[in-house]
């Protein structure tokens, strides 16, 4: 694990200085504090800041092959290194050390670039070929692990983060699309940044870049066989499921040093502590977190779990002190990313860290095993489309609306307002409704430099991914949605920064894409079945886990954000989202925020994720566009807004 960075200068005559390596990647320390390495070669250099988790004394990176002719360095982890290491050998591959990552640019001599479809991991990686002077740059297939890059007709710049490539001195220009996806969503839901110029490189994707040649872009997996799978007994297919997550859980153990797991007290995070229990020999320690509001905090089922496989376990409660951790948070996001699930992540990689240097954790469930409340919500969607229109799109919604506001977590109020707000809609834009934060005619009046935006332009990325499964089953195509969108562009960002700001590597078996191929194949019922939801997880923890997981509603790492900005975050939303900071920013309506938060303060509406997302935005701007940062490590502001 690590953050990885470099340069490619087209320009043979230009060459890349090993300082400027080293000072991009100084950037990520908190990513790798264990070690450093850098490569040059005329034109192109990279390098890595290291996290020791596998082969700590010889695994320093770049990495080469026998010549030299080859390097590599990867942020993550290959898990089926051994394997791949054994077969190389048999082919006359030397090895010089047991880093897992050494077999990269061994399978590539071997294979050329389809050596990424043999890797089974997480990863985010670049490769050199210095004979062809060719870069390949690859990212796993789900997007667990971060790859950024900026190519234009002078070169290729790339970074795990960010601010590896703002450090090179980049403009800063907001891209005005991605702001309006953000204040829909609360995250980008694209490849494209806040940043004009500067994209993510797709999972499951590799970039070829060579100086005088188009680079090439090409998607190495997708999944297949949706529904595919018969076996003739219930309980086949229920040890299958079991048998794959055994097999992951196996390989994610790859490591030198302790792992532990992240214990929300949910099914998933509960499902990983069970059959690692089964599978390591070992005490497990377990780490979770709380709130003093009763209704958000999931303590005691954690508690249950970690007495029943007998873990070693830490917890900690977590208060409403966001305004001093918001701006370290908004440090290490490089871009504005409102999950507010991302201050317990935080915190519960901050008290892992203290004890060990990996863990695992159970994103990727829902998605997977169909574990949302939206999919349940698509199934009685198709037998709302079928009532009277004056009941559906008239007096149902207008009983709904009226519905008071409520502080519980998930409320009734809550999910009855998105369900009537997208019910009528096509699946795929039904499923965004879900997601949505702001209708597009508030967002222009909240945001005047968006007068021209579309919603047309930030629903796409989820009509473009429901229209990309070949599925003929609706549940899966929106399972493929989520995995698309959803989790890799909000779920998994907020694990990897906040682990990797506390140097602390996340591991995520329910994303190995063996058991997303498995899950993918399985029929449908057994996913969702009827109205309950993971059919097949629940069933295989029967006996394993206590009744109150396993029967128990989906909660996860929610914040109490509404109640907080009524009372103890009061001053401080006041105080980032002020009249005269607005002003000075040019971006947002004053007298529009004005109303927002009296709405929410009144409690006439709960506006706490679009709040959450102006104010996230607001950290955002003072530190990365505002004013230069150059003491923080980044390069100076250019531009705010084109």
């Amino acid at each position: 694990m690590c953050g990885i960075a470099g340069v490619f200068r087209f320009d043979y005559t230009q060459p890349v200085l090993e300082e400027e390596v080293a000072d991009i990647c100084s950037t990520m320390v908190h990513r790798g504090p264990d070690d450093s390495g850098v490569y040059v070669d005329g034109s192109f250099g990279m390098g890595m800041r290291r996290l020791a988790i596998v082969d700590l004394a010889g695994g320093a990176q770049p990495l080469a092959n026998e010549d030299g002719s080859i390097w590599v360095v990867c942020n993550g982890e290959i898990y089926n290194s051994p394997e791949l290491r054994h077969q190389l050998e048999g082919l006359g591959h030397k090895f010089r050390c047991r880093s897992d990552a050494e077999v990269i640019p061994h399978l590539y001599e071997q294979y050329g670039t389809d050596f990424v479809r043999r890797l089974a991991g997480m990863f985010g990686l670049a490769l050199w070929d210095s004979r062809r002077r060719r870069l390949v740059l690859a990212r796993d297939r789900v997007g667990i692990k971060p790859l950024f890059y900026r190519l234009d007709r002078f070169g290729v710049s790339f970074g795990s983060e960010l601010k590896a490539i703002l450090r090179l001195g980049v403009p800063r220009k907001l891209d005005l699309q991605t702001l309006s996806d953000f204040l829909s969503l609360g995250y980008i839901p694209t490849n494209r940044t806040i940043y004009q110029g500067i994209e993510q490189l797709p999972p499951a994707h590799y970039l070829v870049c060579e100086a005088g040649r188009a680079p090439i872009k090409e998607r190495y997996w997708s999944v297949e066989n949706f529904g595919g799978l018969k076996l003739a007994r219930e309980e086949d297919y229920i040890e299958a499921v079991v048998h794959e997550l055994k097999q992951a859980i196996r390989c994610h153990l790859l490591s030198d040093v302790p792992i532990g797991v992240f214990l929300s007290g949910g099914l998933d995070s509960s499902t990983i502590v069970a059959l690692m229990s089964e599978v390591a020999g070992e005490r497990i320690k377990t780490f979770s977190i709380g709130f003093p509001q009763e209704s958000f905090d999931e303590l005691g089922n954690a508690r249950l779990v970690a007495k029943r496989y007998a873990t070693e376990h830490y917890e900690l409660v977590v208060k409403p002190d966001a305004a001093t951790v918001m701006p370290q948070m908004v440090k290490f996001f490089d871009e504005p990313f409102a999950d507010s699930s991302a201050l317990p992540v935080f915190y519960v990689s901050k008290l892992a860290r203290e004890h060990v240097k990996v863990v695992m954790s159970g994103e990727g469930g829902d998605e997977v095993f169909a574990g949302y409340e939206t999919y349940a919500a698509a199934r009685v969607a198709e037998a709302y489309r079928r009532l009277p229109r004056w009941l559906a799109a008239g007096l149902i919604p207008a009983i709904v609306h009226r519905l008071p506001v409520s502080h519980e977590r998930i409320s009734f109020e809550f999910r009855a307002k998105r369900f009537v707000n997208g019910a009528l809609r096509p699946p795929a834009d039904s499923h965004f409704a879900w997601k949505e934060l702001i209708s597009e005619d508030a967002k222009r009046l909240l945001c005047p430099p968006l007068a021209g935006s579309s919603l047309e332009e930030t629903v796409s990325a989820f009509r473009n991914a429901f229209a990309g499964c070949r599925a003929a089953d609706l549940i899966t195509r929106l399972q493929f949605t989520d995995l698309a969108v959803y989790l890799h562009k909000d779920i998994l960002v907020k694990v990897d920064r906040m682990s990797m700001a506390n140097s602390l590597e996340t591991r995520v078996p329910f994303l190995d894409h063996r058991v997303i191929e498995l899950a993918a194949s399985l029929p449908r019922h057994m996913c969702l079945r009827g109205l309950t939801k993971k059919y097949v997880i629940r069933r295989a923890m029967s006996g394993r886990l206590p009744r109150e997981i396993i029967t128990g509603k989906k909660k996860g790492f929610a914040v109490p954000v509404p109640a907080w900005l009524r009372n103890e975050l009061n001053g401080f939303m006041r105080d980032l989202l002020c009249t005269s900071s607005l002003r000075e920013m040019g971006i947002f309506e004053p007298k529009q925020v004005e109303k927002i938060i009296d709405d929410h303060c009144e409690m006439r509406w709960d506006h706490s994720r679009l709040l959450w997302s102006l104010m996230v935005f607001v950290a955002w701007h003072r530190e990365y566009m505002a004013a230069p940062a150059v003491a923080a490590g980044h390069s100076p502001t250019v531009v705010a807004v084109h």
